[in-house]
């Protein structure tokens, strides 16, 4: 008899509790319920009609074959040509690197900069999959819990207090952040990031959600640091989700290291999605109507939810999020989520995703989709916690 196969240490990783909580509202709609989704940060829009329409055409044109591991060069010029023009940023397209969504570039960060044991800042609340995936590839994600005082951003502070404790190779920050919509202003990420160079820390920014910013335009990290590494996607702002297309803005010194991986991971990222992705570039006006729309939807939910009973929430400048406080009404979010969706037939995600330490207090409302959709939402909670 064979050695029973038993899963390795490194898989046994919490689940992503959105998609359970997508899969319990799957369940709900094929038995006949009308859900109102507010669990997923998926937009309710589809791509760019110019990268529909670029799609289309390769499809026409014949063979869709693989890419240079490191993208299609004019889409790298073409992501590099938007740093110029969206921040005043120059980057080379020798340095852009396109990647299987922002998941896929969050693998190919950690390999190329982290060692096995090394320790990683994160901050909580934050996006689960960033501790995940550290600890799969065998890596320490460090928790730095945010404050009030700090519109819970990461500030160079905290982050030397946790190096003091125990020395951090690296530090990842999301602005917008995902659940709390926080934006870090440009001194304020200006200040961490200095903070985290001359302390030998590697930077990680997430700006999957640059674009989708309310209180004030988004900055960049490539405009401030040559060092630090970028992780984007078309997921969110170009309603590109399932197409699974990103990209980074890597150190020159990395991108050779991350050619090599991506050569014997994937080969290559889907050419289809990288064509339509250039595309996408194109539909601008389509997605700052679709970004009128999520500020439309932010504002129902600031004025709705304190009026149905949920007047404590997090700063919402950017994205598509609210982080809600709900614990007037339960110590236990997750118990509040499944009862939210059974009873009133809303789905969203409870806080444990994000924050081990205090997420049993915070529900997270994605409001990605309609205006008609948000108010019905409003006035279902409303009914639900009288």
């Amino acid at each position: 008899m064979g050695q029973w196969l038993e899963p390795s240490r490194r898989s046994d990783v919490p689940p992503f509790m959105v998609m359970d909580v997508m899969a319990a509202a799957a369940r709900i709609e094929a038995a006949g319920g009308h859900v109102i989704h507010m669990e997923v940060g998926q937009p309710a829009a589809g791509a760019p009609s110019t990268a529909i329409a670029a799609a289309h055409a390769a499809l026409e044109a014949g063979r869709i074959d693989y890419t240079s591991a490191l993208g299609i060069p004019s889409l790298r010029e073409r992501i590099a040509r938007h740093y110029r023009d969206a921040y005043g940023c120059d980057v080379s397209p020798d340095r852009i690197v396109v990647t299987t969504g922002s998941s896929g570039g969050f693998i190919l960060a950690f390999l190329s900069m982290f060692e096995p044991g090394d320790r990683v800042a994160v901050t909580v609340p934050g996006y689960p999959p960033y501790r995940h995936i550290l600890t799969a590839l065998g890596c320490e994600p460090v928790l730095i819990e945010t404050t009030n005082e700090t519109r819970h951003a990461l500030t160079g502070e905290a982050l030397l207090a946790a190096h003091r404790k125990a020395p951090l190779k690296g530090v990842l920050v999301g602005s917008p952040a995902n659940p709390t919509g926080t934006m870090m202003s440009r001194e304020a990420l200006a200040g961490l990031m200095e903070a985290a160079e001359d302390a030998g820390i590697r930077f990680i920014s997430d700006e999957i959600y640059h674009g989708l910013d309310y209180a004030f335009p988004a900055v960049t990290a490539a405009a401030l640091s040559e060092h630090a590494l970028v992780i984007n996607s078309f997921s969110k702002y170009f309603c590109m989700t399932g197409w699974r297309v990103g990209w980074m803005v890597v150190p020159e010194i990395l991108v050779r290291p991350i050619e090599r991986l991506q050569q014997n991971l994937s080969i290559s990222v889907p050419s289809l999605s990288q064509i339509a992705a250039e595309a996408a570039f194109d539909g601008a006006a389509e997605m700052e109507a679709i970004k009128h729309g999520y500020q439309e939807n932010r504002r129902i939910l600031i004025e709705g939810l304190p009026k149905a009973g949920l007047a404590k929430f997090l700063p919402a400048d950017g994205a598509f999020y609210l982080y809600a406080d709900v614990s007037d009404f339960t110590s236990d979010s997750f118990e509040f989520a499944k009862q939210m969706l059974e009873q009133a037939r809303v789905a969203a995600t409870p806080g444990l995703d994000f924050d081990p330490v205090h997420g049993r207090s915070f529900i997270r409302f994605s409001y990605a989709r309609s205006p008609g959709e948000m108010r019905e939402a409003v006035d279902r909670i409303a009914h639900w916690l009288k």
